[in-house]
């Protein structure tokens, strides 16, 4: 059994001032889950929407994030459920989550996900459509905020060699969220996961996703 307690005391004494730790709960129990949050995590995120449904009544007060890639018609089983969708990536999923936004007479804070490393098994948006996207979403989707970016780095042994990739997602991310407009929030740049988190905050990210750094490696 992982030592949860332990674990999130040495991820929080690497981690730097003002970023934010998202747990990562894919196919953990709501026991661990709500033991996580005993011991001060306030933010967490699951890949797919069932997890969320799932477990959502059983899991102690605490901001849910989608981090996962999300179908255009799962949406609205967790708009009135989540804080942040991290994996937007087509204007068709935006004007979606904007629609299923209204019916619930909200605002959804959504980040933009890019694929900087172009990996085809990867979800994403390639770099240079950021803006497009960005442009395109803030037109037509009077119901979705644009908090910042996400991305996903590919997996290296040496996380040195994956720092081109961080830092090419930070500059598309200081570029774009000097955008002058009342659904720009820029606030999170969400990089790093458990095996590059550290190499990630270093090269501007304030949201990490980490997982298997808490709850130990995932039983399938």
């Amino acid at each position: 059994m992982a030592d949860i307690k332990g674990n999130i005391k040495k991820v929080k004494s690497e981690m730097k001032d003002g970023v934010l730790l998202v747990a990562v709960t894919k196919t953990h129990s709501v026991e661990e889950i709500n033991e996580a949050i005993d011991c001060g995590i306030t933010d967490i995120g699951e890949n797919k929407v069932q997890e969320i449904m799932d477990k959502y009544d059983s899991v102690k007060p605490v901001r849910w994030h989608m981090i996962g890639h999300l179908q255009t018609n799962k949406v609205k089983y967790i708009i009135d459920k989540v804080s942040l969708i991290h994996s937007v990536d087509s204007l068709k999923l935006a004007k979606e989550i904007d629609k299923r936004a209204a019916q619930h007479d909200k605002v959804m804070d959504v980040l933009i996900q890019v694929n900087a490393a172009h990996e085809e098994s990867k979800w994403g948006i390639d770099p240079g459509e950021t803006g497009t996207l960005i442009n395109e979403i803030l037109e037509s989707c009077p119901n979705v905020r644009i908090c910042g970016l996400m991305s996903v780095a590919p997996y290296a042994d040496d996380p040195d060699e994956i720092r081109p990739f961080f830092a090419q997602v930070k500059k598309l991310y200081d570029e774009y969220g000097k955008i002058d407009h009342e659904m720009i929030d820029f606030k999170y740049l969400s990089m790093g996961m458990t095996h590059d988190y550290v190499t990630a905050m270093e090269e501007g990210s304030n949201l990490i996703r980490v997982g298997t750094a808490i709850f130990g490696a995932r039983v399938y």
